[in-house]
């Protein structure tokens, strides 16, 4: 009877470490994908910012380059303005198709 259990307590033990070693496997998988998901948030949050700066400094100066041309400059301001109402909108419009592709991507991206 003893050399029984004496045979079980190795293979106990090695069931142990397998566990063991398994979830340490997923933590650093799970790890490795939230460093990567970060990683590309933040870079792209970076990029994001720079455009946008880019983008600001461009209206304005594409404002006050049609108020010129117009004679008043609030009205380059405000065809600029009506742009980007009309741009507001169509991305209201497509909002749901916008929606899905990224929810996608971040999918994609986390089980790849």
């Amino acid at each position: 009877m003893e050399t029984k259990t004496s045979m079980f307590e190795p293979l106990l033990e090695k069931v142990e470490q397998y566990g063991k070693t398994n979830l340490e496997l997923l933590k650093l998988k799970s790890l490795d994908k939230t460093a990567d998901v970060t990683s590309t948030l933040i870079s792209h949050s970076i990029q994001a910012i720079i455009l946008s700066l880019f983008a600001l400094t461009l209206n304005i100066g594409l404002a006050f380059w049609i108020g010129d041309l117009l004679g008043k400059n609030y009205y380059g301001f405000f065809i600029v303005a009506s742009f980007y109402a009309i741009v507001a909108i169509i991305l209201f419009i497509i909002h749901p198709y916008i929606k899905t592709r990224v929810q996608n991507s971040i999918v994609k991206q986390m089980f790849n």
